[in-house]
């Protein structure tokens, strides 16, 4: 059992993902469209859910300036990565910040 799980994991670890991320900006675009539809969600959350599509290709151009210019991944070049990173924080606060102004707005029922 322990050995075919090792297997099925050895398997899953070879498979080139790089085609499963390019087409999963498909679903993500369609929950943005769908998301701009609600009107009760104010455009903080919809603001920060678009930077994180800006992240992803902040974080594919620092990706290919690290291979190009230092031969390393982005992983291997840490100021880098954290620059990158940091597109992903300010995309997660102002989610943040939006769903707390939409909690503040909403009506408190005491029933």
């Amino acid at each position: 059992m322990n050995d075919l799980f090792l297997k099925y994991m050895e398997k899953l670890g070879s498979i080139d993902n790089t085609l499963l991320f390019a087409v999963s900006i498909i679903p993500y675009f369609i929950f943005l469209f769908y998301l701009y539809k609600i009107k009760s969600i104010n455009n903080f959350v919809k603001t920060g859910f678009c930077l994180t599509v800006l992240f992803v290709l902040i974080t594919i151009l620092v990706s290919i300036f690290t291979l190009n210019y230092f031969g390393k991944t982005l992983v291997e070049v840490d100021f880098l990565h954290g620059l990158a990173e940091s597109f992903l924080t300010l995309s997660d606060f102002v989610i943040l910040f939006g769903f707390i102004r939409l909690l503040n707005t909403l009506e408190v029922n005491n029933s």
